[in-house]
């Protein structure tokens, strides 16, 4: 089997995939960096396996994906659409030479677009919250609002990860406030990994105008359930249409995300609390949702359960959502799940059962 794999060399997901496919007894897969085919480089050609894995974590490569002149600085919010754009432009490059992409580029540009990636599930009756129709800017989202009767939303950056830009908005008799990991300076916005509490209107319009102009998707709100005085939801990576792992991430604050320090739950507990009935049912959700992405080998899914564990909805779903250290399944990690079904056949199997053909007959979602 020859693999390639594009990412960024010293990145710890081109590593650990690495290490997934030599403990496998299989030859060290190919490395094309992203510099290289964001700088010219021949594609894969056919005949080859591709892994794309994550441009992030790499300055020039943001760089060179927004086309800009200089790097961004650390941790600054700037041309998220930009980056978007060179992504899908590059992986458009990555396949021309007719290699099989194991995340091809139709299934990477809905996933890294909330806005088409929301409204792909919700077409395919998958249950996500409901979302509000286009704002740019903070009166068209409180007008919106307001027309809609909600009193609390997320809103998120289009074309963001790790709860970058996210910000969790409030509207109450005491006023509006907001709960997000941005820090606004008079010359930028920056990501920063502690959670801020801002409570002056004046201020949280001006990020979400700041932030408008990338593109911004507005969802309602859910109340999630608890376990142990935390809100809690669900990483679930799905690989060849199964679900095989799955992290609890726990936390005091609407914003779940385990690097901003927020704790890994007990899935035993959880899985207690919703009941089989539940826990079966939210997994052939998650099931559902990668059917949407037949052509991709695996899908991150970021689950929720509701307040009272009976009802469940679908957050986001990542591109690269596969990073989850340490945990295993089976006693494999999602890197060795993923090598472990393309050298099963399971990989195979999952692409026939659910190819052009199949879905003629069974759309995703059905």
């Amino acid at each position: 089997m020859r693999l390639t794999v594009v990412g960024n060399p010293d990145n710890r997901r081109v590593a650990l995939f690495t290490g997934a496919m030599l403990a496998a007894g299989l030859p060290r897969p190919t490395v094309l960096p992203w510099a290289d085919v964001l700088t010219g480089a021949a594609p894969p050609p056919a005949g080859t396996l591709v892994r794309v894995d994550s441009p992030g974590e790499d300055p020039e490569v943001d760089r060179l994906l927004r086309r800009a002149a200089a790097p961004a600085r650390h941790g600054e919010l700037i041309g998220l659409a930009g980056t978007y754009a060179g992504l899908v432009d590059a992986l458009g490059r990555v396949a021309a030479g007719g290699a099989t992409l194991l995340n091809p580029p139709q299934d990477v540009a809905v996933l890294c677009d909330k806005r088409r990636c929301h409204a792909l599930l919700s077409a395919a009756g998958v249950p996500v919250p409901a979302a509000l129709p286009p704002v740019r800017g903070y009166a068209g989202l409180r007008a919106a609002m307001t027309a809609a009767g909600w009193s609390r939303v997320f809103v998120k950056p289009a074309h963001g990860s790790s709860a970058a830009g996210v910000i969790a908005l409030a509207v109450g008799p005491r006023g509006v406030q907001a709960v997000t990991t941005v820090e606004a300076t008079p010359d930028g916005l920056f990501n920063s990994l502690r959670l801020r509490h801002y409570r002056d209107e004046a201020e949280i319009a001006g990020i979400v105008d700041r932030l408008a102009p990338d593109g911004l998707h507005v969802e309602r709100w859910l109340p999630k359930a608890g376990l142990r005085e935390r809100v809690v939801d669900l990483r679930v990576v799905v690989i060849a249409g199964r679900p095989t792992h799955a992290v609890v991430r726990a936390a005091r604050g609407p914003l779940t995300n385990l690097h901003l320090g927020n704790a890994r739950g007990d899935l035993g507990e959880l899985r207690a609390a919703a009941g089989a009935a539940a826990w079966s049912a939210a997994m052939e959700t998650c099931e559902r949702v990668a059917a949407c992405f037949p052509a991709s080998l695996h899908v991150g899914v970021d689950l929720m359960f509701l307040v009272g564990w009976r009802r469940h909805a679908v957050a986001e779903v990542n591109a690269f959502g596969d990073l989850l250290p340490g945990m295993l399944a089976g006693g494999r990690d999602t890197y060795a799940e993923q090598v472990h079904a393309l050298t099963g056949g399971r990989w195979d199997r999952w692409r026939a059962a659910t190819g052009p053909a199949a879905r003629e007959v069974a759309p995703c979602g059905a």
